[in-house]
């Protein structure tokens, strides 16, 4: 059962580009956001879609993957792990965040033949 413990699957739409960023010691990251989309009928029979935003934090060749093969708009799968923090904001207000930390990343919607690609260069 521990593998199923703080475990997060999601598949929706980028909300921008992913910019990676490359720190001092060699390792690089991305920051970006996820949307993802329930639609229902509400009691009148209306259909309402409800979109949820995720903060997704993703680390090493999967960052420069979706870099490098998608943009905004781009339809992504992504299992990792909810992770909590916080933050002074220039204010000095205390801010909480809570993301998604990616640990594999897959390619979906019309980008079938770059997914193909980009599996060649996953390390694991």
């Amino acid at each position: 059962m521990n593998a199923l413990r703080n475990r997060v699957q999601l598949i929706g739409r980028l909300g921008n580009k992913v910019e990676v960023k490359r720190l001092d010691n060699g390792k690089c990251v991305a920051n970006v956001s996820l949307a993802t989309n329930e639609v229902y009928k509400n009691q009148k029979g209306e259909r309402v879609e409800d979109t949820t935003w995720h903060n997704l934090v993703i680390w090493g060749k999967p960052a420069e993957i979706l870099e490098k093969y998608t943009d905004k708009g781009s339809e992504i799968g992504v299992e990792g792990k909810l992770a909590n923090r916080s933050y002074e904001d220039k204010d000095g207000i205390k801010r909480y965040v809570t993301e998604v930390v990616v640990n594999e990343v897959l390619l979906m919607g019309d980008r079938k033949e770059k997914a193909q690609q980009a599996e060649a260069d996953l390390p694991f």
